[in-house]
Parts: structure tokens; sequence; C-alpha cells
């Protein structure tokens, strides 16, 4: 059996739960998405892991942030790495989100990073994540992925959410020097598309639109060409250090690693990482992509644009009109793997298209899909090294903002791996400075021990957020 022989190819299981499930699987196939079905064939990778090795530094989970990593680690600090994936290349939420590349990471604003670190930290981050989405910006001009550089829509759903974009729209133009604009319902109908749900927007000048597949298969053949491993089917079941080495056991056989990060998103089980135990809370996004649009259906939809849009709801719809003329349109989902096959779930979706654009809202859909969004406690992502004694990180917790990011957090994270990251003051930003949080009970109360309530909590929430959204 040579190194490029995988096991048998495995169903996909569409209820499967990072929180419950016994293991991620191996070798199983990828989420029935849009992207993967018009992404090509995968470019070519090294294969399972077969047999015991030795590697300085091996990276969990081949998704952009892990082959950015790597491919940074090669191209900037002459380190060769190996990636460990269970299943295929970018088979987690690299191939299953909306493409959406906005500049922003994690789930707050920017008049939340004031209030919570103060002016002056609220300027330095937004100074990182503006550099990362230029940087990303610049990777999808590079890659075949798509790119549609036309900026976000930001929706409001009702009347009064108009307040709340105004006063951001004036935070960021006046602390942070963005050039934004706000957008009547008309000036949204004459240049974007007839949203009946729009009662006006803040329009965001950075934004990139991409076909996150293709963009992550290019990431992969560009570190492959600098000499990055990456090894499929190849689960890590456990984790440990010894000696100062890290063991990573897999199927195949035990990997020995100098330094190891994880970069599994909303993938990663409990048992497999100490650091990472009631870190991350997995919640599902769903996505369904239309057949293509006729020409007179984009005329009485009033397309006029590839713009990405988001609404002001909590549990917010995101959409646009792909390259290939099909709408696409995600949401949040169940809450349990086991309920991620319910009816009412892709009845939300085609709900939002009839109640958004009515004039398509019979239009069958082509592509239906779902998938877990990594979502830390406190809102934010983290790039850090979490115990000082092991050579161990992670970048993980963008909770549906990582598109853009993901590649920078990657690119620090290999400053961070190298070694690089010593007496840089972007590192006491608290995205890089604390770890990730255990759950919290109204902010005041954190501990492992709310964990097993965490499902609970989020079932109110949803019903709550629901019924304020909607005024119902």
């Amino acid at each position: 059996m040579d190194k490029h022989v995988s096991p048998q190819k495995r169903e996909y299981d569409p209820r499967y739960d990072p929180l419950t499930g016994e293991s991620i699987g191996r070798n199983t196939a990828y989420s029935p998405t849009y992207w993967v079905a018009t992404a090509g064939e995968p470019p070519a990778d090294d294969g399972p892991v077969l047999t015991d090795m030795e590697a300085d530094v091996v990276i969990v989970g081949s998704g952009a942030t892990g082959l950015s990593t790597a491919l940074y680690l090669a191209k900037e600090h002459g380190i060769k790495a190996v990636i460990l994936e269970a299943n295929q290349v970018a088979w987690g939420c690299s191939s299953r989100n909306g493409g959406q590349g906005q500049n922003a990471s994690g789930r707050l604003s920017r008049s939340q990073w004031i209030q919570r670190w103060g002016m002056d930290t609220a300027k330095r981050l937004d100074a990182e994540i503006r550099l990362g989405f230029e940087n990303f910006r610049g990777l999808t001009q590079e890659l075949d992925c798509e790119a549609t550089d036309t900026g976000h829509l930001y929706v409001a759903h009702r009347p009064e959410k108009m307040d709340y974009l105004r006063k951001e729209a004036e935070v960021r133009r006046t602390i942070f020097g963005y050039d934004n604009a706000i957008l009547s319902p008309e000036e949204i109908k004459e240049r974007y598309c007839d949203d009946h749900d729009a009662h006006g927007a803040l329009l965001e000048k950075e934004g990139v639109g991409i076909h996150p597949l293709k963009f992550n298969f290019g990431l992969m053949r560009q570190a492959r060409a600098l000499g990055v491993r990456i090894h499929t089917s190849s689960p890590v079941l456990r984790s440990e250090t010894q000696n100062g080495m890290n063991i990573l056991h897999t199927p195949g056989g035990i990997v020995r690693a100098k330094r190891v990060a994880f970069c599994t998103g909303g993938y990663i089980e409990q048992k497999v990482e100490p650091t990472l135990k009631n870190k991350i809370l997995p919640i599902l996004s769903n996505s369904v992509v239309t057949r293509p649009l006729s020409p007179d259906e984009i005329e009485a939809a009033g397309f006029k644009s590839n713009i990405f849009i988001t609404d002001t709801r909590t549990l917010r719809f995101y959409y646009r009109l792909l390259k290939d003329n099909r709408l696409q349109i995600g949401s949040r989902s169940a809450v349990s793997g086991r309920d991620a096959e319910g009816p009412s779930h892709l009845k939300l979706l085609t709900d939002g298209i009839a109640r958004k654009f009515p004039a398509i809202a019979s239009i069958p859909i082509d592509y239906s899909w779902w998938g877990w969004v990594d979502v830390s406690h406190d809102m934010m992502p983290r790039i850090v090294r979490p115990d000082p004694d092991r050579a161990v990180w992670y970048a993980l917790g963008y909770g549906g903002n990582g598109v853009s990011f993901s590649t920078w957090a990657g690119k620090r994270l290999a400053e961070r791996i190298a070694g690089k990251d010593a007496g840089n003051p972007v590192f006491n930003l608290p995205i890089y400075s604390t770890p990730l949080e255990y759950p919290n009970l109204f902010g005041v109360i954190k501990s492992a021990l709310l964990a097993p309530f965490r499902r609970i909590g989020q079932h109110i929430l949803y019903k709550w957020y629901w019924l304020r959204d909607e005024k119902i």
C-alpha cells in the first residue's frame, strides 16, 4: 500500500455534530455544496499517514487557516510544515461558507470593540483586521476564485434598524476613517437589487466575494509547490506532550512534532486537545443555491450587481447573486446535528427568498447544505499559544467572519510558530494575547461547568432572537 492509497471514502454524514459525535470520520466525502460541485477536481495531496513519522511543525486542519499557515511558514520562514486532515482538503467551513470576505472578524462591531477595550485598542485592532482584509484582497487577485470586489451591503430589515446603521456608519467614518455610505431603499433598488426586506443600508466598500473552495485549492497548490505535505484521511484522535515533544495519534501512525497548530474551525472535537475543550461553541449555518435565474427573473428581482449582502437580524441572512446567475442565501440553522435535516431549516431560507425577492419566490433549489461555525464564547477570535509549557498554538473563533481574516490569522500564526512574534506590539492585542474563554453566564461567570448547558441556552436565545427580529 503506497502513500497515496486512502481508505475507502465514507458517505457524508449530514447529522455529524462536533460536540456529541464519536468521531469526525476518516476520508468522509464533502458536504454536497455548490462550491464542491463547481470547484473542479481537488489538487493532488500526499495521501494518509500510514506509519509513524516525525515533523518539525504539524498543522491540524486544512481549511483556509491551516493552508495559509503552512503557506506562510514555507514562504516567509523557510519551514515546511505537515498538515493533517481528517477527511478532504477544506472539508469543513472552508468549503461550506458563504464566500463573503468582509473587513471583519468575530461577532463584535467596531462600536463594541470600543466599549470592551477602549478607543486605543479598538483603533489598533481595526488597523490589524484591515491589514488582514487587504492581504486577503491581494490573494483573491492572485488565485482563480471568481472574486467580485464590489463591497458589502448591510441592509436594515426593519425601519428602526436604520438608526443603528447610521450610528455604525458615523463611528466607522469619524473614528476609523472609512468612506462608507448610507443608502435609501430607492438607492438599493436602483443600484443593487429589489430587496423587499430592505429599509435602507450601510454600504461598506471593503468586501470581496469569492468561490471559497477554488480559493482554498489555490492556497493548497501554492503551499505544496513550496514543499508543504498534506495528509488527508488522517484524523488526529488524541494529542499529548511528552518530554517536550507533541504526540499526535492518527489511525495510520503516531506523528511526533516539535510544534503543533490547531486550525480546525468549528470541527474541533472535545477529546482531541485539552486546551480547546469547552472553548468553542460550534453553531450550524445553512445555505442554499438556486438554479440559474433567467434574464426575466433577474430583471424581476432587480439584480444589478454581485455585491454580497447581510441583514440586521441577529440570526442574519447573507445572500448574493453568483456569477452564474444563481441566488445564494444562508442563515443560522438547527441547534444540534441530529436536527440538521429538519425541513424547517430549509423553509427558513426559502421563506427568506420569498420575503426578499417575491418575484422569484418559487424558484427551485439546486444545492442545500450546512456546516459548523466556530463561535468563541466572547465573540472574538484567538491566535495564541495557550500554555507556555507546550509548543502548541491555535487559531479559532471567527464566528462566521473568517473568510478574509482566516488567511491573515494564518500569517500571524506562522510568525508565532517561527518565533518571530517577540517584541512586536501587535501581539499585545487581545486576540493574540489571551486564550479562548470558557462559557459565560451574562458575561459575568466564566466556567467549564456551564458547557453542558450551552445548547439549552442557545435554543432559548434562538427563539427570543427570532421573536425580536421579526417583531411577532
